[in-house]
């Protein structure tokens, strides 16, 4: 059932207060609402590389399946009926095994003998499109090796509005440009190693309290809906999904949330708030948020047509809430198949035959459902790649039961297939380069000292071992990654301090320590004896079925965890040489300590992963030159100039209006002239740089055209079966908790025909039109025309060899825009002495600014400007853009 349309005026749509009123029934109405798009695009692949192929592949089995069939490949068959996180059901006559969805976006969830990457904030924080890519290519084929299909990452949602986000850890950086590299290139990297990438979660997913009824301290009746105004939709929140959908990203997962697309002019201030369930009488009750995994604007009109994705849409766990709403909005695959984690009951399998018999969903929507998770598959060559799935996520014992709730099948369940490869090497190189020094009045690099004190309880292991906590759900010991769906198994984990006790070894130097975090006395007296202190703090943060320490997922604050300032301060007062290094999901506040005079140097080093401590001393020594940050570090939490929503503004369904628009992190900074303690990719290196000269030369492209065409005609047309040939077989053994397409009757359903293809919302035989913006993955491919080379000249002037993080920013000009933004990144080996040139395309999208009036990219002809150099305000190379 379509959302109500929004009120035009004068070609500008116009919104009301949030919270409208009640209905008779006394459920809230709301206003804020995103505007129907029907029908969902067809998918084709036509001309497209990569795609072409694949489609044809994939629509000549799709041919050959039956209306069972291709509702068994759209439906999950349940939480825990099968060893992966997420299955499919099976089509044995074609040779087709069920899928395998399995998390995450930093290695194999609930895995054995697999690797834990680095998370999505450190590899973000090495500004290397190279590390990012092999990452991704290693993490796939450590997922292809254990017989995974679908890899449920990267991340770009959330992209971190909220400095205490829960999950902010797990995507790429607090900048659309920044994090759209970063999930493009691990898409790249994923399913060149032939497994599908799912990039997630799609969209403006930015904060845990209030996702989903049920997981809150207090109790709401829908989840929190965002409420985003279309520009900042297009420039911030779902310009990294246009990345990724360019990469050729074959799965996108849609989210929990409640969101809600605010047409009209910028800015718009707008709540976040999660999408209500349309199966609820949406229209009856006049509740017109709509949940992200039927939000027929987020699917049909951004995602599938406007962006041009080819993939298919699957919804992340427990967030379908309708069954033929979803499929008519865009949905193509849901997961886990349930309803609510082992109710049994699915809002498709065989509802959706029914939906699919009496024409409710038309025979085209669960073709193109069917055909794009087929041409995805075939476009990463699973065909080729496909091995048995050897893992098993309800237990670590080699035998169990393959459906492990139904406590059936009794067999090898884990084959412990060791994929880990060599990829510790990678992890550490990663987690090193990831690494940012923020302060370093010449301590750094270390040279042998005569004597190390090392203090802090994130120094050492957890003494129940590194997977002691439920998808790492505690922090004691080291912080080496958030908690939740987003997490790996270590195979191990160096601490700092064992990494520090063999370098120590190797240089003949005295090491002592103080892990206990309350032992002030002991910290002064080991303190007051050693040459250089060694200061290791945390903060940790994860999704929100898990609460720690009292945070339930989101941080409380931004403070350390585990009495760090005062850690810091104890040491600081007794040794005069003491470096600090925080592990953390994001920003951290340093005031009270930062600027204490022993204080001698800081390090960021985000959350590592299995090799923590050797990549902290590769750092420490100099072995590695540092990276840059992802994100601002704000001298308080109110500079960033946003709430995080911690108690709901009403108990149906929180309305969260996102009313800093564009200005996200520094853009907010730099807007309000408020000065951070350390700005985005701010970060110290072992070497000096100058920059040296800078040159801009215009291209010849030609001026843009707004797309025009239609996607390819739907083929409608009479279901073939009838519904007595859908029940189950004779004979057949139903595994209990099991989720299937076979009806139970057809009287119950009041079957008696086999139905006919009734018109579906929207449905136009000769195809939908395409918008102006669109035309192919990632967008109308004239925003991707080169405008200017801008060409840099980068000089090392230090007395060793190093690595320089090069970034390039553009003023677009306007008074409402930022005052500049990102839009060019490159990392850069310079020996000592040399220099180097470095060249960077800017492109039409890098300067174009979403129209709401035309909706469709717009270059104005307001000047415009590049800057280029170490940091967003460090940018001594400015030059015009003609």
């Amino acid at each position: 059932m379509a959302p109500l349309k929004p009120t035009v005026l004068g070609g500008a749509v116009v919104l009301l207060s949030a919270l409208a009123g009640a209905n008779e029934s006394g459920v809230p109405t709301f206003s804020h609402h995103s505007p129907p798009a029907y029908p969902a695009p067809i998918g084709h692949g036509n001309g497209l590389p990569g795609w072409s192929e694949a489609y044809s592949k994939a629509q000549a089995i799709v041919a050959q399946m039956t209306l069972a069939e291709k509702v068994n490949l759209t439906t999950g068959t349940g939480w825990q009926s099968e060893g992966c996180v997420g299955n499919t059901g099976s089509i044995p006559r074609l040779g087709l095994r069920g899928l395998c969805l399995q998390d995450s976006p930093l290695g194999i969830r609930l895995g054995l003998y697999s690797s834990a990457f680095p998370a999505g904030v450190t590899i973000a924080s090495t500004w290397d499109e190279g590390l990012a890519y092999r990452r991704g290519f290693a993490m796939g084929m450590e997922h292809r090796g254990k017989g995974v299909d679908i890899q449920l990452g990267p991340v770009s949602g959330p992209l971190g509005l909220f400095p205490e986000g829960g999950r902010n850890w797990e995507g790429a950086g607090s900048d659309p440009h920044l994090s759209g590299n970063g999930l493009a290139a691990a898409v790249r990297g994923i399913q060149d190693a032939g497994v599908i990438a799912c990039a997630k979660h799609y969209i403006a997913n930015e904060q845990e309290h209030f996702r989903l009824p049920g997981e809150n301290p207090i109790e709401i009746k829908e989840s929190i809906s965002s409420n985003v105004d279309d520009r900042t939709m297009h420039e911030v929140y779902a310009w990294p999904f246009a990345d990724a959908v360019r990469a050729g990203v074959g799965a996108i997962m849609c989210s929990i949330e409640i969101l809600t697309i605010r047409y009209g002019r910028y800015p718009m201030r707008c709540k976040q708030t999660a999408i209500l369930p349309v199966h609820k009488a949406a229209d009856k009750d006049k509740i017109n948020n709509s949940y992200g995994c039927q939000n027929s604007e987020l699917l049909n009109g951004i995602l599938k047509n406007e962006l041009g994705f080819q993939g298919f849409v699957l919804s992340d766990w427990q967030a379908q809430h309708g069954g033929v709403a979803t499929a008519l909005a865009g949905l193509d695959m849901t997961m886990p198949g349930d309803q609510k984690f082992l109710t049994h009951t699915s809002y498709w399998g065989g509802n959706l035959t029914v939906a699919v018999l009496n024409g409710s969903v038309p025979t085209w929507r669960l073709d193109d459902m069917a055909t794009r998770i087929m041409a995805s598959f075939y476009k990463v060559g699973r065909d080729k790649t496909q091995v048995d799935v050897n893992l098993n996520s309800w237990t670590k014992d080699v035998y169990g039961y393959q459906n492990f709730y139904a406590k059936e099948n009794y067999r090898i369940v884990n084959g412990n297939v060791d994929v880990r490869g060599t990829h510790g090497q990678l992890i550490r190189e990663i987690a090193a380069k990831g690494t940012v020094i923020l302060k370093n009045k010449g301590s750094l690099p270390l040279g042998k000292p005569r004597q190390i004190a090392v203090f802090g309880s994130d120094a050492t292991d957890n003494p129940r071992g590194p997977n002691s906590c439920d998808d790492r759900g505690c922090s004691d010991g080291t912080v080496a990654m958030g908690w939740g769906s987003g997490t790996a198994n270590f195979p191990y984990l160096i601490s700092p301090l064992t990494a520090l006790q063999n370098r120590a070894y190797q240089d003949n130097s005295v090491i002592q320590w103080v892990v206990d975090d309350y032992a002030t006395e002991h910290m002064d007296a080991t303190a007051r004896q050693a040459d250089t202190c060694l200061v290791f703090v945390k903060a940790d943060a994860g999704e929100g079925y898990l609460t720690v320490d009292g945070n339930n997922g989101d941080r409380n604050n931004l403070t350390l965890w585990a009495n760090g300032e005062h850690v810091i301060k104890t040491v600081a007062g007794n040794c005069s040489n003491t470096i600090v290094t925080v592990h953390a999901p994001g920003p951290v506040l340093m005031e009270e300590w930062i600027d204490h005079p022993n204080v001698t140097a800081v390090l960021f080093a985000g959350l590592p992963g299995q090799e923590s401590g050797n990549s902290i001393v590769d750092v420490l020594y100099g072995h590695v030159e540092p990276g840059r940050l992802p994100f601002t570090i704000a001298k308080s939490a109110e500079d960033y100039g946003v709430k995080l929503m911690y108690k709901p503004d009403n108990s149906y369904a929180p309305q969260q209006d996102f009313t800093s628009g564009l200005m996200i992190d520094y853009r907010h900074f730099d807007k309000q002239n408020i000065k951070p303690r350390f700005e985005f990719g701010f970060g110290l290196s072992y070497s000096n740089w100058t920059y040296k000269s800078i040159t801009v030369r215009k291209t010849s492209a030609g001026p843009y055209t707004p797309f025009s065409g239609r996607t390819p005609a739907a083929n409608s047309k009479n279901v073939t079966e009838t519904p007595s040939d859908l029940l189950f077989p004779p004979g057949f053994h139903q595994v209990p908790g099991y989720i299937y397409p076979y009806l139970s009757s057809t009287t119950q359903y009041g079957l008696t025909g086999n139905g006919t293809n009734g018109p579906a919302e929207g449905y136009n035989p000769t195809g939908t039109p395409i918008r102006p913006a669109g035309g192919a993955p990632g967008g109308n491919p004239q925003l991707y025309d080169v405008l200017w080379q801008v060409n840099v000249t980068v000089a090392n002037s230090g007395s060793r060899n190093g690595e320089e993080i090069v970034q390039l920013y553009v003023s677009q000009g306007e008074q409402d825009d930022p005052v500049r933004v990102l839009r060019g990144f490159r990392r850069v080996s310079v020996d000592a002495g040399g220099w180097t040139s470095v060249i960077f395309d800017i492109t039409r999208r890098d300067v174009a600014r979403w129209d709401v009036a035309s909706q469709d990219w717009l270059v104005t002809a307001a000047k415009k400007k590049v800057y280029v150099g170490r940091s967003s305000r460090d940018l001594p190379l400015v030059a015009d853009l003609d």
